[in-house]
């Protein structure tokens, strides 16, 4: 539920400072998600330090969005009428409450240069980060700014790092169209289009800027907003938006890549226990049970991350990560 003060719905609230020496834009977002409510109390407490001249910033431009969906904030829920932080992006037609909400957001992500992204998660388990991917010309997310995006995440202070959500979205987007198109029937608007795996980060490399999504911890751990109140000093040193040094990174990083997406395709598919994000498996362990008994492997050493018991059938159910070849320095 919310934290503290209560928003208004019909209006996206942000916080601009700017020194008079330019410099990077820094962009910093929270309850993205309205039951994610880590980031924006980091982001309060920092802006309470702007406004009290406790913290200075010496060039550049801040600016602090707390709840990026004021109605699932107030609902204290994931989601108002759809999840935000799926298929962004501007709506000549917007038809629901996250479109106009989007309409707002976006142009603000394109004014700037760098995005940090402060979420949470349902089950217990430390923080992580999620990067984009390696620099790239290709078709589904050309890139070139990978170097500046693993420089921020080995100074935020997790040692957990995860890439390759839109190559694994992709993935899953390629098999939902195909069983449309095996059953006869359109594609389905969100599950079967690739762009709806656009998110903040990813609409933020899109229009040229580069940024991370910190998972702070869990919903309700008490550290969750210290953890994300660090990283966003530890941004503002790095960028030299402050007149402050970053803390050094960790000695060692666990770096892993989501390689693919499984779907529940019926109400009957079952875990074959209760997992949490980053359980590990071993190859051919079995995760879970389609409706008719067909058990659904692991096909190679690694963890399940995201698993979603309430899964609608046709969407994602679970990811497959493996160590990634990307390490940190």
């Amino acid at each position: 539920m919310p934290s503290s003060a209560s928003v208004a719905t019909n209006h996206l609230q942000s916080h601009r400072f700017d020194a008079l020496t330019p410099g990077p834009r820094l962009i910093v977002t929270g309850a993205v998600h309205g039951n994610e409510t880590c980031g924006t109390r980091a982001i309060r407490r920092l802006r309470a330090e702007l406004e009290a001249d406790r913290l200075i910033l010496t060039r550049g431009t801040l600016t602090l969005v707390p709840v990026c969906n004021p109605l699932a904030y107030a609902r204290g829920q994931r989601a108002g009428d759809r999840n935000l932080n799926r298929g962004l992006r501007p709506h000549a037609s917007p038809q629901v409450y996250e479109d106009h909400i989007a309409n707002q957001l976006c142009p603000l992500l394109a004014a700037h240069d760098v995005l940090l992204d402060l979420h949470s998660f349902r089950n217990p388990g430390q923080p992580f980060v999620l990067r984009g991917p390696a620099d790239n010309t290709g078709p589904l997310e050309p890139f070139a700014h990978a170097a500046d995006e693993a420089r921020l995440v080995a100074h935020l202070g997790p040692v957990r790092v995860v890439d390759g959500w839109m190559a694994s979205y992709a993935q899953g987007v390629a098999r939902r169209q195909a069983r449309a198109r095996a059953a006869g029937r359109e594609a389905d608007a969100l599950a079967e289009d690739s762009g709806y795996g656009v998110g903040t980060t990813e609409y933020m490399r899109s229009q040229g800027g580069w940024g991370v999504t910190l998972e702070c911890g869990q919903h309700d751990d008490p550290q969750a907003p210290e953890v994300g109140y660090r990283a966003i000093r530890q941004t503002l040193a790095l960028l030299g938006l402050v007149g402050e040094v970053p803390a050094p990174p960790a000695a060692s990083f666990e770096c892993l890549s989501l390689v693919d997406v499984v779907d529940r395709l019926h109400e009957g598919d079952q875990f074959a226990q209760t997992w949490a994000s980053f359980d590990r498996l071993q190859a051919g362990q079995t995760i879970a049970t389609r409706h008719d008994g067909t058990p659904v492997t692991a096909p190679h050493d690694g963890h399940i991350v995201f698993p979603d018991p309430a899964a609608r059938p046709g969407h994602e159910w679970f990811y497959l990560a493996r160590a990634s070849d990307r390490p940190l320095p």
